[in-house]
């Protein structure tokens, strides 16, 4: 079993920049398809993007590509959720998720019921 942590959450500008990070422990994160979720006040979970445990392979949803970017570090056991030109609209609270099956990374694991392991979430703020 894997614990995942978020961290990194805070109050921007909109056109800032964010970086956050999903730390795990209890078992090496290469045993693991990662990705990234938000959930908006009112509003369902929504995929946001997803890393193969090699790190070779990204996926990400329309409403983020070209603005954010999913690296990973197996070696520091972290995966990452870089945020740049940030808007409103993309104020939530930010989830990382754990599978591990290894699958091609696309559609697939757009759907949240796909993993296994959960973190707390990190909020994300953007101001107008």
């Amino acid at each position: 079993q894997v614990q995942l942590v978020e961290s990194g959450g805070g109050l921007v500008q909109a056109g800032g920049s964010l970086k956050l990070s999903c730390t795990a422990s209890g078992r090496t994160l290469r045993d693991y398809t990662m990705g990234w979720f938000r959930q908006a006040p009112g509003k369902e979970r929504e995929f946001v993007s997803a890393i193969s445990w090699s790190g070779g392979s990204t996926y990400y949803a329309d409403s983020v590509k070209g603005r954010f970017t999913i690296p990973r570090d197996n070696g520091k056991n972290t995966v990452y959720l870089h945020m740049i030109s940030l808007k409103p609209e993309d104020t939530a609270v930010y989830y990382c998720a754990a599978d591990p099956s290894k699958k091609y990374v696309g559609s697939y694991y757009a759907r949240a019921t796909v993993y296994d392991y959960w973190g707390q979430g990190t909020q994300v703020t953007v101001s107008s």
